[in-house]
């Protein structure tokens, strides 16, 4: 029986010696290019160079070695095909059966330089194509392309495993690793020359898992990643994370998360807070969150920007929460909802929540989707807001009244939020009308029993009529800070005035669509 070959060239060498060893004990005999080849050498590990197979020197500083026809027609010709079979002995072309290819580091390379001839370097021509050509012929060749698989196909060979089945399942994956590869090339062109916003827009995401269902349980559903985000930073202590957990958790994290180092709790339903609070610690932090709506709380989803300990845990028992997720969960805490069959408990392995801080964002549309740069509050945009009315708050004021401003910022629009020392004391959120979400956002505090005399008032964009300034005034509100920019903006600087409160325009609109 003749020898099978494989052709072995990689970036990431981790593992691959020992690959290699294995393929040469199943009767392998191994073709290497480069940097790969010299540590097989070194490592003991017999291995043709590549010139020897191409009869032609590796050139042009390596950008030309593995493009020839004794290459890829040792990859392409069909075995099924006599007249294939014929032309190759007659070429001289021997067959390639194992193909192990992963591709230069284009990610890290951008990620540590921005020196664009560096850059185009680290562009791979040779690998993708031999990638492609071993998977478009996976009837008879075995395309390796994740250096995780090494072991699976070591396995599947000396099993008889390495079926045409088989083979398939790993075509699939060679033509998704250089479809990714080559979108990110396309995406940082793109980035660096057209804005981010090309005729192309390539969206790419690692899978991480299935949900049970979708958004229903009649539609499929799954996690993808960007940057391993969740592989690394989400680790399931307790139940299993749906497709709706997963949206709504995106919200809670986000605004527990966006001040910083502080004892943040945000309670959240159907992805719009119904509770926050600051503290000196986490569990007065979640008992004043809960206040806002204890009734909306229930089945919700709680996000704590720091440890759930046993005491945190005993006070969340108290009431049915769906999800938690924390930076960590204290195993004494785990134990506390170890009998609670729905909840659900999941930490990121931090002190604190982390937030991937994707710089782009986009959203489906029937037919498409639309893209944008993500939204974020700046550090300093409530800082810089600019004073329109006579009164100023004081600085105290002032942290209620960014707690407001960033909060209404993640918050569904039309949205207000009402914020009195350092707690949400009502918001109205999703309405068609912004005095509605005023209106409505104060009967739901005066139902719950809450004073929110004193306040801080947020919108996420300016307001069109006096009326809800009217509508706070009358709730006792004493500070407010929108965007501004309504062709009535004197009208509503009048009302403010008339009602002795502070008014701020930071001039910079947050809608949440």
């Amino acid at each position: 029986m003749a020898k099978k070959r494989a052709l072995v060239s990689v970036s990431d060498k981790n593992g691959v010696v020992d690959f290699c060893k294995s393929l040469v004990k199943n009767g392998y005999e191994i073709i290497s290019t480069g940097g790969t080849f010299k540590l097989l050498r070194e490592s003991g590990v017999e291995a043709i160079e590549i010139d020897e197979v191409t009869k032609f020197p590796e050139c042009f500083e390596g950008r030309v070695k593995t493009l020839n026809p004794y290459v890829h027609g040792g990859i392409l010709h069909r075995r099924d095909k006599q007249s294939h079979l014929d032309q190759a002995k007659e070429l001289g072309v021997e067959a390639i059966d194992l193909v192990c290819v992963n591709l230069y580091p284009f990610k890290e390379t951008i990620e540590k330089t921005d020196d664009f001839d560096e850059i185009i370097e680290n562009i791979d021509i040779g690998g993708p194509a031999m990638v492609r050509s071993a998977a478009k012929n996976f009837d008879a060749v075995l395309i390796v392309t994740n250096v995780e698989d090494y072991a699976v196909v070591i396995d599947a060979i000396e099993n008889e495993k390495n079926t045409k089945d088989f083979r398939r399942g790993f075509m699939v994956k060679a033509y998704e690793h250089t479809a990714a590869y080559d979108s990110m090339i396309a995406n940082y062109m793109n980035e660096r020359f057209n804005e981010g916003f090309g005729e192309k827009q390539f969206i790419v995401g690692n899978k991480v898992m299935n949900t049970r269902y979708g958004e229903n349980p009649h539609q499929n559903g799954a996690l993808y990643e960007f940057d391993k985000h969740f592989s690394n930073n989400f680790k399931t202590l307790k139940g299993e994370a749906s497709f709706n957990n997963l949206n709504d958790l995106n919200g809670a994290v986000k605004i527990a998360s966006a001040f910083g180092d502080d004892n943040a709790v945000c309670i959240s339903k159907h992805g719009n807070p119904c509770g926050f609070a600051i503290r000196d610690n986490l569990l007065d932090a979640y008992v004043e969150a809960l206040k806002c709506d204890p009734v909306s709380a229930f089945g919700g989803v709680v996000a704590v920007n720091g440890t759930v300990d046993k005491a945190m845990a005993q006070k969340m028992n108290e009431i049915f929460i769906e999800v938690i997720i924390a930076g960590r969960i204290t195993q004494e805490a785990q134990e506390v909802f170890a009998n609670k069959k729905r909840i659900k408990l999941f930490e990121m392995g931090s002190d604190k929540l982390i937030l991937a801080n994707d710089k782009k964002d986009f959203k489906h549309i029937d037919g498409g989707f639309i893209y944008q740069d993500a939204d974020k509050v700046k550090d300093d945009e409530v800082k810089n807001a600019k004073l329109v009315s006579k009164n100023a708050a004081t600085a105290e004021e002032m942290k209620d009244l960014e707690i407001a401003y960033k909060v209404a910022s993640l918050t569904k629009s039309n949205c207000v939020v009402y914020v009195k020392n350092a707690a949400m004391v009502a918001v109205g959120m999703g309405m068609t009308s912004r005095v509605d979400a005023a209106q409505c956002a104060l009967k739901k505090a005066k139902d719950m029993g809450l004073d929110v005399s004193g306040c801080a008032l947020a919108s996420e964009a300016f307001f069109p009529f006096r009326d809800s300034i009217d509508a706070a005034a009358e709730a006792g509100v004493k500070n407010v800070i929108e965007p501004g920019g309504s062709i009535r903006d004197e009208e509503i600087i009048e009302a403010a005035n008339e009602f002795g409160m502070s008014l701020y325009f930071s001039e910079i609109r947050h809608f949440l669509h």
